[in-house]
């Protein structure tokens, strides 16, 4: 009996690997007979797993999805990575409930030896600060936005341009991807009434019923989401998002060692000069906003180049010496 409960789940596990097997081929990898094989196969079906019979000149089986979940079967490295996964996904991410349950649900039933593995790699899966301004994602939404992205159909919803706000007009869009950009959910979307291309919250969406006809997908600007998402919110939605640089970059070099630098330059590219100085090139949406981020760094800066930047630093040298004259010490700011 041992021999034959260790034989189903080797024949399970190689029918979970998403392909067509022959009769042959599982015989075998197993070292049975071809009727063997088909002997397992209806035990397998008689415990719930959705196998069928695939034609053609050498026949074979293959494992399609139920109307429920059967039971699956893991070798040891893929629970473990599983037990991972939902570990970090059980912090501060939109299924986190659900993650921790299917976790302590997957924990149960893992032998001594795989739980002393998960129960050893301690993971702290840290988030950013949430923004304000942030709402949490209703699982739900996510749910509506997933099928109507698939079955290409028109959605009109209700927006709020923040969350301190009332929805405006309903928004009428043919809906494209749903992405995640640092710790926020967003759909991209074709915007009907604006004829462009659009990005919204989805913690501000409330989708409207019932949704509009079926549409042909637009090429997103760019090829592909990645592009067009980074181009978007790094100021490139006036050139159609095909391109993901920051519009200004500029070159400086900081009185200050590269180590206190490269934490806080994000994606910008540090370089060494020395153990007082090093070169920094850092990019922003704009000349003003790049000159701020790195006035944030509390060190001399000499500005390499391009002149815009050299200008920006004019011009905040200016506002920031005539906000410190309106400046009164004893009564405060002048109003």
């Amino acid at each position: 009996m041992h021999k034959t409960s260790s034989r189903l789940l080797a024949l399970l596990s190689l029918l979970q690997m998403h392909r067509d097997w022959s009769g042959d081929d599982l015989a075998g990898r197993l070292d049975i007979t071809s009727r063997t094989v088909r002997r397992d196969i209806d035990r397998l079906r008689e415990l719930g797993y959705p196998i069928t019979t695939v034609k053609g000149p050498a026949g074979g089986y293959r494992l399609e999805a139920g109307t429920h979940m059967p039971p699956l079967l893991f070798d040891d490295d893929q629970a473990v990575a599983l037990a991972v996964a939902l570990r970090t996904a059980a912090v501060g991410t939109t299924v986190a409930e659900d993650a921790s349950r299917a976790l302590a649900t997957l924990r149960q039933v893992m032998p001594p030896r795989l739980r002393h593995r998960v129960d050893v790699l301690r993971i702290t899966a840290v988030q950013p600060p949430a923004a304000p301004d942030t709402l949490q994602v209703e699982t739900q939404v996510l749910m509506d936005l997933s099928r109507v992205i698939h079955a290409r159909e028109e959605l009109r919803f209700d927006y709020s341009p923040s969350s301190s706000t009332s929805a405006d007009n309903p928004r009428r869009v043919q809906p494209h991807h749903l992405v995640t950009w640092r710790q926020r959910w967003y759909l991209v979307a074709w915007d009907l009434h604006r004829e462009d291309w659009r990005t919204f919250r989805v913690e501000r969406i409330r989708p409207r019923t019932p949704t509009g006809p079926r549409f042909v997908p637009r090429e997103l600007p760019g090829g592909d989401v990645s592009t067009f998402i980074t181009g978007r919110f790094r100021g490139n939605g006036g050139n159609g998002g095909t391109a993901t640089d920051w519009p200004c970059r500029g070159e400086v070099v900081l009185g200050l060692p590269a180590a206190d630098v490269a934490p806080f330059a994000e994606d910008g590219i540090v370089e060494e000069l020395g153990s007082r100085h090093c070169r920094l090139i850092l990019g922003s949406w704009s000349w003003t906003g790049l000159a701020a981020a790195i006035g944030r760094f509390d060190a001399e800066i000499e500005v390499v180049g391009p002149p815009q930047l050299a200008t920006a630093f004019g011009d905040l040298a200016a506002r920031y010496a005539h906000a410190a004259r309106a400046t009164r010490p004893e009564t405060g700011p002048v109003r």
